[in-house]
């Protein structure tokens, strides 16, 4: 999905005005979890009456004459019998499996992927559209996240997470077919719509199909998720491209999709069922001004990211078209409120885009350091960013533990601060003397953080949101991490050639460690603590997430 990095889910709703695009008003009255009743009032008669938008549960009244009463055990809307049952019990067992098997085939395919790609590319003679293979995948995300959300708040998410796995599938294998570049960006394309639908649409599931006590729990067993793929992925497509080829790492996992769809359909199948709006169809739908919105945010994207591969006077042009689609577009497709930092809803929303954009931009530029300046292999290099998926999960564990609820906001602030003394001590590894492991050690340290932060800020997006709003607002906080990501890395290419590292980046083959140290350091620095003011930011901004 987006950032290829692990996913977090999980949903509530507030009693009173709610928060939402429309909606930057909180209360600071009971969370209430989509689906269940949490919250009730006396009843004139002495039972029970619901408040305003809650569900309840019928209590069977007792005979109260001989035998003393003990207060029913509410059951929850999967069938959970209170809360003794987590998210391996028997009502959650399938759908938690079956998600999980979705996301660890997700993280899966990404690492492999990435391993694949310079095979596929030097195959295809596609070189010069590398970066498209990445790009087109993210483009077109941009665009489904949106549909996804509106198609799940007006049709639930069934439509949307069964589209969108078979767009994955379907992606897999035009890029795996292709017999020329082009057509593998137009499958990379279609995986895009995909991974958008997919992603946020799983966001609904879990906030309808989870009580809210267990919504940390499943977020943090996606986290745990991508555990596994990230280790093995890349080992495993370099030994199929290696001995099978490059496009058997892209027609296999097609298959692989059968499993999980298969666990959690029955698990599907029970869900509430979600009444469509009144102007509920798929033509309503496509044509909803969130989906036009997204549209022009992707168009405009692309465009800059053209401008961008063609640094010359006539890529002015479709640079200013594009920054005039995106720019406004986006102020209106995510909360009001987003770009300023308001309390609440938007605050998440941003510091998304904060710690997804500062992590992949210093990620990025890692491997690169360490090979032309330390002369590590390319396999060392990359296997130095292995510790931080491990502490991620770590950290997503810890944030799940119900007595740190109370403190969310401090964990999410602290998450950014260990992102930011991660960043900072990479460019270390510059220094004579100075042990190449240090940017393993400083990165286990940025992938604690971010499991704090990114898995405690899916939890508050839709604790947060009305329940109608929840799909929306999923797409908000997933094209925020994306928007994060293009922004920040296209900022450090900017800092990077201003600092004299497009030397290193065109030598990067040829060059020693020796001959990259002289004179090229400063690139590198200033992109890592740009960053890391960036995630100093988002610390300050998690302070406003409540």
């Amino acid at each position: 999905m987006t950032a290829d990095r692990p996913h977090d889910f999980g949903t509530g709703a507030g009693t009173g005005t709610g928060t939402g695009p429309d909606h930057l008003g909180t209360d600071e009255g009971t969370g209430i979890g989509i689906g269940t009743a949490e919250a009730t009032d006396a009843a004139p008669d002495g039972g029970t009456a619901a408040l305003p938008g809650a569900e309840t549960f019928a209590t069977p009244v007792a005979d109260t004459t001989d035998t003393p009463v003990h207060p029913a055990r509410p059951v929850d809307d999967r069938g959970d019998d209170g809360p003794g049952g987590g998210i391996l019990g028997r009502a959650h067992r399938a759908l938690t499996l079956g998600i999980i098997s979705v996301v660890s085939l997700v993280a899966f395919e990404a690492s492999a992927v990435n391993t694949a790609m310079p095979v596929a590319a030097r195959a295809l003679d596609g070189i010069g559209l590398y970066a498209f293979g990445f790009s087109a995948f993210f483009t077109a995300s941009l665009f489904a996240m949106a549909l996804a959300g509106e198609w799940s708040d007006r049709r639930g998410p069934l439509g949307p997470l069964f589209s969108g796995i078979a767009a994955f599938g379907t992606g897999l294998l035009i890029a795996g077919a292709a017999r020329s570049m082009g057509m593998f960006i137009v499958g990379r394309g279609v995986q895009g719509i995909g991974g958008g639908l997919v992603v946020v649409s799983l966001y609904v599931v879990v906030g309808r199909a989870y009580p809210e006590r267990l919504r940390p729990s499943i977020m943090a067993s996606f986290s745990a998720a991508w555990v596994v793929p990230v280790i093995v992925g890349p080992l495993v497509a370099g030994t199929v491209t290696e001995h099978l080829g490059w496009r058997w790492v892209f027609l296999a996992i097609p298959v692989l999709i059968l499993l999980p769809l298969v666990v959690m359909l029955p698990a599907l199948r029970t869900l509430p069922r979600t009444r469509p709006a009144p102007a509920g169809g798929v033509r309503q739908v496509l044509g909803s001004r969130r989906c036009l919105l997204a549209l022009a945010v992707a168009v405009g994207a692309c465009l800059l990211q053209y401008a961008g591969q063609h640094p010359a006077w006539p890529a002015l042009l479709p640079a200013a078209v594009g920054l005039a689609l995106l720019a406004p577009s986006i102020v209106r497709l995510l909360p009001r409120g987003t770009f300023r930092a308001a309390r609440g809803l938007p605050s998440v929303v941003l510091l998304r885009g904060l710690a997804a954009g500062a992590l992949v931009a210093a990620e990025s530029f890692i491997p690169l350091m360490l090979v032309t300046q330390r002369g590590l292999s390319a396999t060392l290099a990359g296997l130095s960013l292995t510790g931080g998926g491990l502490t991620w999960a770590l950290g997503s564990y810890v944030q799940s533990r119900p007595r740190l609820e109370p403190h969310r906001e401090r964990l999410m602030s602290l998450g950014m601060v260990l992102l930011a003394l991660a960043i900072a001590l990479v460019p270390l590894a510059l220094l004579d003397g100075m042990p190449a492991g240090i940017v393993a050690a400083a990165w286990t340290i940025g992938g604690f953080g971010m499991g704090l932060n990114i898995s405690s800020a899916g939890v508050l997006l839709l604790k947060l949101s009305r329940p109608e709003e929840a799909g929306s607002n999923s797409a908000s906080l997933q094209m925020s991490g994306a928007l994060g990501n293009v922004t920040f890395v296209g900022l450090g290419g900017v800092l990077f050639v201003a600092f004299g590292g497009g030397e290193i980046a065109a030598r990067a083959s040829a060059m020693t460690s020796a001959s990259g140290a002289a004179g090229h350091s400063a690139a590198f620095v200033a992109v890592f603590a740009t960053m890391a003011l960036v995630a100093l930011t988002g610390a300050v901004t998690a302070c406003r997430v409540k």
